[in-house]
This record gives structure tokens, C-alpha cells and sequence, in this order.
């Protein structure tokens, strides 16, 4: 949906990974029974948004017979619209254990282009002439699997793998004039989990390395092809993600800025956050509040700021070393919760930093796109769920409550 501030317009969507889905028709089946009701809630008198998450499955069955036309025409008839695909999970995302699995194919692997050049031809077809569309993508791999050995071979595969999806946006715009972008997303623990290492990347790698690449590959000078690059791969701001590195997002959107590169879409999520008691009830009662997070789905990175930060790769990794934690030391966990809440059974979360990055985005221009995107609902302690169109609402009433 459209949202007005200041004299600007953005465009404030949620992604539909909050559904668990398996196949097209399941996805199908979601949107029909949720977004026309959204949409009646929220925006009855203006088109309303989807961000649309698709995995490699569900991508190749739109991609068959006359599904792709149907559900645009579903689409126009409904007041709704596609400018957003969350492109990062390749597979399956509830219901199953997911943890590093969720960085697999990376981008060294050809499946993963395969099936982000799939969701290319979706996004031409669906993506209505006025916007600019992104797809957002894993941050090339999880840390753990990046050899030892053979490091340079394994960015010179990332560089060109991403090169090519820039290639295809770029025959895209040739061919209707629409502007797509690959939005890749930094997250904790991957090869790219901090807005210097996202620079690094763009700048020594992509640049570097890449525009000579595409400059052969669309028959431009090198100096086009790194035109081309900076509108065709951008960067996904997960307010969660951001938060748990303890990122200052002030600091990040200038350095984006001077780096020439574009903000994509910022992502709307709240991590949970704890700072530990001194007492050793307090403490107990915190680490036993905290276990009932630890899931055997998702993987939820925790990030430590006492003297330095100390990362551990997954809460229950985090809690065997609580005991040793310092009084007054500060974990911030890679769990989307919800944002329109302040605490949980006794836990905080980062929702005044979401606020802040939407304040930032708006004011300076720097983001066009806004996506909520709280998808552990299924995961959540009993005491803190509640119906989920409702928990949808709720979450769209906080971020226009912001906005406006």
C-alpha cells in the first residue's frame, strides 16, 4: 500500500513468508484467503501490496501452463499488486528444521541463479509499470561454509553468478522498461552480515571484478556496466538483522550513501533483546525465559555487547554460556518478533530500532520499499500468539503509526 509522509510516497507491504506454504497452490490459496481481507481493512479505497515469497518449487509451478497470467489477472481484479519477492530461502520455510539450511543453494551453486533468474521472469510479469521491483537473496553463504582454501575462486564465483542476474534485469529493462534489483540481505554469521562487508563486496568485488563481466556479456563500456550494477543489485535493510549486529543505522545509511548504493527495500522486524540481572534468581529466570525461544526451527544468532561483541551462532549455543555472562551485558537474538510489542514474557525487543530505521529511511528518501516481515509465529510460545490475520493488522496499525 501507498503511505504518505512529508510530501513523499512509500510503499509499505508484508511479506507472505508469515504463511507456510509447499507448492504453488498452497501459496495461491494463502494470498486468496488473506490479502483481499487485508486489503479491506487496510486499503479499500487504493491498490494494496504483497511481498511475495516464493521458493524454487513454488517459482517453477507459477512459472508452468497459465498460472503466471492468472494470478496477475487475480491480482488486477483483487486492487492488488507485486512489487516485492523474498527470494532468499531456496526451499521449504515452516513446519521443518530450517537453521543454516536457509543459506542453502548459496551462490556458488548454480541452482541458486537458476531459480533467482526464475523469479526474474515472475516479477517482469507481475510488477505494474510505475515501480521499480526487488527480489530479495541470501548474502552469498553462511561464513561456516566458506573454504579455507580456494577463497578468491569462491568470490570470483559469487561475482559472477551475481553478475548474471544483473545481466537479466538488464535485458529486462531493454526489453519493458521496468527496473528490477537483486536485494541481498545481510544477516549475522554469513559472508556478508555488516554494511562494511556488504561495501567491500559491492566495491572490490562487484565493481571490480563484475562490471568488465557485464560490460562483455551486454555490450556497454565499463563505466555503463557499473552504472548498471549500482541500479540493479541493491541492499535489503533487515531492521532485526541490523539490530542484532548492533549497527548504528544513521552511520549505515550514510555509508550506503557515499558508496553509491541503493537501499532496496527495508525490511520492518523486531529481534528480541536482554540485558542480564546482577541476581541470581534474576538470572535464572531470564535463562529460563529464554529457553522457551530456542526452537528447533529457525536459527537464531545471538549477539553479546560487554567489552567487544561475542557472537554465538544459535540461542541454545548462547545459553550453555549464560552462566559465565556478565551483570549488565546485553544479548540481542535473531528472532523476529512481533513489532508491536515491546516485550515478551519478560524480554525485550528491538522495536524502537525498527522505528528508528523507518524514521531515517523516510525522512532522508533513502528506502522506497517497506516490508513487514515477523514470520516466527508458528515458533512462538503459546502465550504469545493470537489469531494471525489479526497479529497482520496489528503489525501494519504500529508501522503506519510510525510512518505517519
Amino acid at each position: 500500500m501507498r503511505v504518505e509522509r512529508r510530501g513523499s510516497g512509500f510503499h509499505l507491504t508484508y511479506c507472505t513468508n508469515i504463511h507456510a506454504a509447499d507448492g504453488w497452490d498452497a501459496v495461491y490459496a494463502n494470498v486468496r484467503q488473506f490479502a483481499p481481507a487485508l486489503k479491506r481493512r487496510l486499503s479499500p479505497d487504493s491498490p494494496f501490496g504483497l511481498g511475495l515469497r516464493l521458493s524454487a518449487r513454488d517459482a517453477r509451478e507459477l512459472l508452468e501452463e497459465d498460472h503466471l497470467d492468472r494470478f496477475r489477472s487475480f491480482l488486477d481484479g483483487n486492487g492488488l499488486y507485486v512489487a516485492l519477492i523474498n527470494g532468499f530461502p531456496h526451499g521449504a520455510f515452516h513446519r521443518t528444521a530450517v537453521k543454516s539450511e536457509v543459506y542453502a543453494p548459496d551462490w556458488r551453486d548454480e541452482e541458486r541463479v537458476r531459480y533467482t533468474l526464475d523469479l526474474v521472469r515472475v516479477l517482469e510479469r507481475l510488477l505494474p509499470g510505475e515501480f521499480d521491483g526487488g527480489i530479495s537473496t541470501a548474502p552469498l553463504t553462511y561464513k561456516l561454509w566458506m573454504p579455507v582454501r580456494d577463497t578468491d575462486a569462491a568470490w570470483s564465483t559469487f561475482t559472477e553468478n551475481v553478475v548474471r542476474i544483473a545481466e537479466a534485469m538488464v535485458r529486462v529493462r531493454e526489453r519493458s522498461g521496468l527496473l528490477l534489483h537483486l536485494d541481498i540481505e545481510p544477516e549475522p554469521d554469513c559472508q556478508i552480515e555488516t554494511t562494511a562487508e556488504f561495501i567491500d563486496f559491492f566495491e572490490r568485488r562487484l565493481l571490480h571484478d563484475g562490471a568488465p563481466s557485464l560490460a562483455s556479456r551486454v555490450k556497454c563500456d565499463r563505466s555503463r556496466a557499473a552504472d548498471h550494477l549500482r541500479e540493479h543489485v541493491q541492499v535489503c535493510v533487515d531492521c532485526c538483522h541490523y539490530a542484532v549486529e548492533f549497527e548504528d543505522p544513521a552511520d549505515a545509511f550514510r555509508q550506503f550513501k557515499d558508496a553509491g548504493i541503493q537501499i532496496g527495500r527495508v525490511q520492518v522486524s523486531s529481534a528480541l533483546k536482554v540485558t542480564f540481572p546482577e541476581e541470581p534468581v534474576d538470572r535464572d529466570a531470564l535463562v529460563k525465559r529464554l529457553h522457551r525461544f530456542a526452537d528447533s526451527t529457525y536459527l537464531h544468532q545471538v549477539v553479546q555487547t560487554w567489552n567487544g561483541l561475542t557472537h554465538y551462532p544459535d540461542l541454545d549455543v548462547a545459553l550453555e554460556h549464560a552462566a559465565a555472562v556478565p551483570a549488565g551485558a546485553e544479548w540481542r537474538i535473531h528472532f523476529h518478533v512481533p513489532l508491536f510489542a515491546t516485550g515478551y514474557d519478560g524480554l525485550g525487543s528491538t522495536q524502537d530500532y525498527a522505528r528508528k530505521v523507518i524514521e531515517l529511511a523516510t525522512a532522508s528518501g533513502a528506502a522506497r520499499h517497506f516490508e513487514l516481515e515477523t514470520y516466527t509465529w508458528d515458533v512462538l510460545p503459546e502465550g504469545l500468539k493470537i489469531d494471525l490475520l489479526g497479529s497482520i493488522v496489528r503489525e501494519y496499525d504500529w508501522a503506519l503509526g510510525v510512518f505517519t
